[in-house]
C-alpha cells in the first residue's frame, strides 16, 4: 500500500472549535448520526474505555487492563480500525503488526500507543483527521481480545466519538457476545454529501470474518505485537 506503519506517530494536534457538553448515544432505534452536520473539521477522539466491575459501579479504568476483576483472568483487549480510502486504498491500524497509521498523511488516522500493562487510566485511543474527508470513503472502529477470555459482556464497555465540534457520541457494547473475540462497533462512511456514524455493536470471531462481513477484501496472515 505504500504506507510506513514501522514508527508510532506523534499525537497529533487537538482540534480547534467548541465542544459541546450534551451527548448523542447512539442505539438500535437511533443508530446513525452526522458528523457533517455538525460542522465536520478538525480531529475526531475515538475512546475506548469500560467498567472494570460493573456489578459494584466502580469508576471506570483502562480498556486495556490485564485483570477482569477477580479470578477472572488477565486479558489483553485492543482497539483498532479497517480504513478505506477514496483512491482505494484498504488496510488496517492496530497495535497487532505496529499498524499504528497516521494522522497527517495516508490513510488520515492513528492509533495512541498500545498499553499492554493496564496502567493508563484513559483506556485506548484512535484519532481521525476530519480535515482529509474527501480522502476517506469508510472506517470501521473495532476491537478484539488478543489475549484470555472472551468477556466483552463482562466489561460494561462504551465507546466514545467525539468531533472538534458538535456533540460526544456514544456506543455502548451491550449486546450479547457469546464466545466471540471481536466487535465491530461503529462504521463512519463518506457518500459524498455526508459523513456519517453508524452504530455496529457486531460481534465476530476474528479479523477474516470482521473483512468478509463488511467485504473489505484484505489478505489476513497471523500476526504479533
Amino acid at each position: 500500500m505504500g504506507i510506513d506503519y514501522s514508527k508510532r506517530p506523534a499525537a497529533p494536534p487537538a482540534g480547534s472549535g467548541p465542544v459541546s457538553l450534551s451527548k448523542v448515544t447512539l442505539t438500535k432505534s437511533t443508530p446513525t448520526v452526522s458528523l457533517s452536520k455538525q460542522g465536520g473539521g478538525g480531529r475526531l477522539h475515538v475512546n475506548l474505555n469500560w467498567n472494570q466491575n460493573p456489578a459494584s459501579g466502580a469508576p471506570k479504568g483502562g480498556f486495556l487492563k490485564r485483570v477482569l476483576g477477580a479470578g477472572s483472568g488477565g486479558i489483553d483487549l485492543d482497539l483498532a480500525a479497517l480504513f478505506e480510502l477514496s483512491d482505494g486504498r484498504s488496510g488496517v491500524v492496530q497495535a497487532l503488526g505496529n499498524a499504528f497509521g497516521s494522522f497527517d498523511a495516508a490513510p488520515f488516522l492513528n492509533l495512541d500507543a498500545d498499553d499492554r500493562t493496564g496502567a493508563a487510566v484513559g483506556g485506548e485511543n484512535l484519532y481521525v483527521n476530519l480535515n482529509q474527508i474527501a480522502q476517506i470513503r469508510r472506517v470501521l472502529v473495532f476491537a478484539f481480545i488478543y489475549e484470555g477470555v472472551a468477556s466483552f459482556d463482562q466489561a460494561d464497555a462504551v465507546v466514545t466519538l467525539t468531533p472538534a465540534q458538535g456533540a460526544p457520541i456514544e456506543v455502548r457494547l451491550d449486546e450479547q457476545a457469546g464466545g466471540s473475540r471481536m466487535c465491530a462497533i461503529a462504521l463512519l462512511t463518506n457518500t459524498g454529501n455526508d459523513f456519517s456514524v453508524s452504530r455496529e455493536v457486531r460481534y465476530v470471531s476474528g479479523h477474516r470474518e470482521l473483512d468478509k462481513a463488511y467485504a473489505w477484501g484484505l489478505n489476513w496472515t497471523a500476526g504479533s505485537k
